[in-house]
């Protein structure tokens, strides 16, 4: 485990080899990066961009795909009066009481065609 100091930001002492020799023997290292690493950093960096905002569109699009056709800029207008607001803001309540009653019509028929095969038509399954 790495000793901790007070100072994090003095730098380590250099090691040597066994004879004394510094271990840095080669050529010196560039400070900067290249023109042509920034050129490529900055081509890198646009086609992400461009990836994340086309990521942002398709989010978008698909959110308004699902959104069941309710217009927000109606549904915001402070001019208009609550109840008209409500009418707009809550359209999903009355797509799903719509739906539950299907359903239940449904099932009710299932029901009474059950009904009329067991006691009508005397079917008997056991």
């Amino acid at each position: 485990m790495a000793k901790r100091t007070r100072y994090p930001g003095r730098p380590a002492p250099h090691r040597t080899t066994a004879k004394g020799a510094s271990s840095n023997t080669g050529a010196p290292r560039p400070v900067g990066l290249t023109s042509t690493e920034v050129a490529r950093a900055a081509e890198l960096e646009a086609e992400l961009v461009a990836r994340e905002r086309e990521a942002i569109k398709d989010n978008a699009r698909r959110r308004a795909r699902t959104r069941s056709g309710i217009d927000l800029s109606i549904a915001t207008n402070a001019a208009e009066p609550l109840s008209i607001r409500a009418a707009h803001e809550y359209a999903y309540v009355a797509r799903d009481v719509r739906r539950i009653v299907i359903t239940a019509i449904f099932m009710f028929s299932i029901l009474a065609v059950l009904w009329l095969l067991v006691n009508v038509g005397g079917f008997n399954i056991f």
